[in-house]
């Protein structure tokens, strides 16, 4: 949408000049034409019906009224002072009250006046009044107005200098009528007519001064689609890029030490989810192509195992690969797992983290370059220089969230031709999500668990059960069980956690005494070999109770450990609380998570802590943290710039999301790189937004 009407500077909208362009620029990010075209109503008045005041029935919606004025008066002191306006109709009298900006409101109002009063129901001792709302003399009133009226945020700098909901209104009014062929449009014929969308310049007239309810859907739709389908498409064909200039080993082969292995020494049969894995990456590593793909799985799913199939199949062509993991503790896990299902088969395995002594970087550096050392398993350490291979053709990388994109950039350079790269992730993500996030991935789920992996049943206890509690890990430790304590960390707030943790260790080690129990503690705190130390002690079951701070969410695994009690549960997020379970239900002993929280909890605590109780399916728990929180705070800040959506929900519109990924899908395997003439406004727009955002998009 570049041209030089719409990046027209804002100060020169009649109605704006020097010093409001200057606020508007600083408060409401609007610099320019585009800028307010694009600052979108949040939601609509309907002024086509005016209510009485005794058909008001519920707080739950947005009502008019229409009434006289008959008196005003203000009540309490300082902070607590507030002003009522008591409006009356035919039908009866309601209160009209504002704590806030009295000394703007109270002139406004004259007693005697009509007034149309605006604004959402609230009870108070079995009345409703409306709080703050907004209001007009019914003269001005009159005059026709549409019958859905926008309203913008806007802020209280904004709002002082007259820039509020209507003042904003007032200059979209002004813009309006000069968009006629300014707009330039972005889509093909074929797209608009397969849609039958309206277009985009009537689409910008229609959302901010709707003619009617049907246009205003339109004109939502309309722009709510364009958003999610070319975000969609500069992903896609961020890949297509890919494709076209990575090319990747071709592992043609399934050779001995896959058939092998898979034929005499898998430990269990695979799940239908995880032969289907297996395949698609088997598909993919063969195909010549470069892969970059995400591997999800929830806790305990078996990723792992899929990983190490993959491994054998670079082997079994005569490449070696890598297997990076975020901390030692689990590094070394799964070297051990791997090392076990290995005894034997003549594949050659080693382990490299910041505690390897020189000796032994020595021989492994020498074995990666000669070519006899098939599977390097690591930490961060496998980034570094010195660490050289003979010809790397699959890289690994587990909980990859927690690697920055400059390190993950370092394995590409291992190799003339990069590697082969598979992202595991332990954190479901919902569908929409990944789809937009990793939309340059493949994706592949394994969605089911392995047999013989029980359920863990999941309760919500108060601090008032913590008898019930003890007496229960008493129970569970007298049967040969171990148990996991968990507080939480806050960053902000460590102080405060770390005495929270050490009060609860020490009211631990008063009910659990030596030399009947032995406990361990693990916190950020402690240097890492003090916490190895502890959690070695646990795994190897030398101590019945582990008390920690979430560093062991992605950490060691312990079959034997059958209780999770996680302290002040509400101050987790739903992920995390599913993570830390997840360290739970490992072995073949029926396991328990239990949460415990005081009484007093806000509403989404409730849903959190509910939806724990009631699943352990982690893409719903995904489904519903990403309601929670939004996708922003899941994917963490680095990520935001991707999802900068000005009108499209990735919640509300998945439904839009899948359809506009699925156009763009099929548009890209017809015109990869949208040479046909048809595409060529699609072209044009898309380098557009790519030339604004230029650093966009490269995740893995």
């Amino acid at each position: 949408m570049s041209n030089s009407f719409l990046s027209t500077s804002i100060e020169y909208l009649k109605g704006v000049g020097p010093k409001r362009a200057e606020l508007m620029k600083k408060e409401l990010g609007i610099f320019t034409f585009e800028h307010l075209l694009t600052h979108y109503p949040f939601r609509y008045i309907d002024r086509s019906k005016v209510h009485k005041i005794k058909e008001v029935n519920s707080a739950e919606v947005h009502i008019q009224l229409k009434g006289k004025i008959t008196r005003i008066s203000e009540a309490g002191e300082k902070r607590s002072k507030r002003l009522i306006a008591y409006l009356q109709d035919e039908t009866g009298v309601m209160e009209l009250i504002w704590f806030k900006g009295i000394k703007w409101v109270k002139p406004k109002l004259i007693v005697g006046k009509e007034y149309i009063v605006f604004g959402k129901p609230s009870q108070f001792n079995n009345s409703f009044n409306l709080v703050h709302p907004d209001f007009e003399e019914k003269t001005t009133a009159d005059k026709p107005v549409a019958n859905l009226q926008p309203v913008y945020s806007s802020t209280e700098k904004a709002n002082a200098l007259g820039l509020n909901s209507k003042g904003i209104e007032k200059l979209t009014k002004v813009l309006s009528p000069q968009l006629r062929g300014q707009i330039p449009e972005t889509l093909s014929n074929s797209l608009i007519a397969e849609l039958k969308l309206i277009s985009r310049e009537r689409a910008y007239r229609e959302i901010h001064l709707p003619s009617n309810a049907e246009m205003l859907k339109k004109a939502i739709f309309r722009l709510k689609f364009e958003e999610f389908f070319f975000l969609q498409l500069r992903l896609l064909k961020q890949k297509v890029i890919q494709d076209q200039k990575l090319k990747g080993f071709v592992f043609e082969t399934v050779g001995e030490s896959f058939n092998t292995f898979y034929n005499t020494k898998l430990p269990f049969e695979l799940t239908n989810a995880q032969k289907r894995v297996v395949k698609e990456i088997r598909n993919s590593m063969g195909s010549g192509k470069h892969m970059n793909r995400l591997l999800q799985g929830d806790v305990g799913s078996g990723k792992t195992l899929v990983g190490l199939l993959s491994m054998l199949i670079a082997k079994d062509n005569g490449y070696q690969s890598l297997l990076m993991a975020p901390t030692e503790i689990l590094t070394i896990q799964h070297y051990q797992s791997i090392s076990k299902y290995l005894e034997g088969t003549g594949v050659t395995i080693s382990l490299l983290t910041g505690s390897s002594k020189t000796s032994e970087r020595k021989i492994i550096h020498e074995q990666l370059l000669n070519g006899e050392l098939d599977i390097l398993i690591g930490t961060h350490a496998l980034l570094e220089d010195i660490v050289q291979f003979k010809n790397l053709g699959l890289a690994i990388i587990d909980e990859q969230h927690r690697f920055g994109v400059k390190q993950r950039s370092k394995l590409w350079r291992k190799n003339t031709i990069p590697p082969h790269i598979l992202v595991m992730t332990a954190t479901p993500i919902p569908r929409t999500l990944a789809m937009t996030v990793y939309g340059d991935l493949d994706i592949s789920v394994i969605d089911e668990l392995p047999p013989g992996r029980k359920e863990i049943t999941t309760i919500h206890k108060f601090d008032k059960d913590r008898l019930y509690v003890f007496k229960f890990m008493e129970k569970q430790i007298a049967e040969g069980r171990q148990v996991y304590v968990v507080y939480p960390l806050i960053e902000e707030s460590e102080h405060l956690d770390f005495k929270d943790l050490m009060d609860g260790y020490e009211s631990m080690a008063r009910r659990f005494p030596l030399p009947k129990y032995r406990l361990s503690i693990v916190h950020g705190k402690m240097k890492a070999k003090d916490k190895e130390y502890e959690m070695q002690q646990f795994a190897k079951g030398f101590t019945h109770i582990m008390v920690a701070t979430t560093v062991i969410e992605v950490g060691v695994n312990v079959p034997n450990a059958s209780v999770m009690v996680i302290e002040s549960a509400n101050k987790f997020g739903l992920s995390q609380l599913h993570q830390l379970r997840g360290r739970v239900g490992r072995g073949s002993d029926k396991s328990y998570c239990i949460l415990m929280t005081d009484y007093k909890l806000s509403q989404t605590a409730k849903t959190r802590i509910s939806t724990m109780v009631r699943t352990n399916d982690g893409f719903e728990i995904a489904e519903e943290d990403l309601k929670l929180r939004g996708p922003g705070d899941i994917l963490g800040t680095q990520q935001s710039g991707i999802l900068d959506l000005k009108l499209g929900d990735l919640i509300k519109d998945n439904q839009l999301v899948v359809a506009a990924r699925g156009m763009a899908s099929e548009l890209l395997k017809k015109d990869p790189n949208l040479e046909l003439q048809e595409n060529y406004l699609i072209r044009q727009h898309l380098a557009e937004l790519i030339r604004r955002k230029p650093n966009w998009g490269r995740i893995s």
